[in-house]
């Protein structure tokens, strides 16, 4: 299936979760993640399946004024 994960198309296998997606990435913590715009907590990636054309975003904090 594709999804896309900061807007670039990436393909996973069929039955991926979000913890699967985040691997992909490799983000540096702190991260966030959201699925269609939905926020969801890092205790909840492995059970969030995803669907082909998915929009993952993984986001980390900015710091500044």
């Amino acid at each position: 299936m594709q999804v896309f994960i900061n807007q670039a198309p990436h393909d996973l296998p069929d039955g991926a979760t979000l913890a699967d997606a985040v691997a992909r990435l490799a983000p540096r913590p702190p991260f966030a993640a959201a699925v269609n715009l939905q926020f969801v907590p890092n205790t909840q990636y492995a059970a969030r399946a995803l669907a082909d054309g998915d929009r993952i975003e993984i986001i980390a904090p900015v710091t500044g004024g």
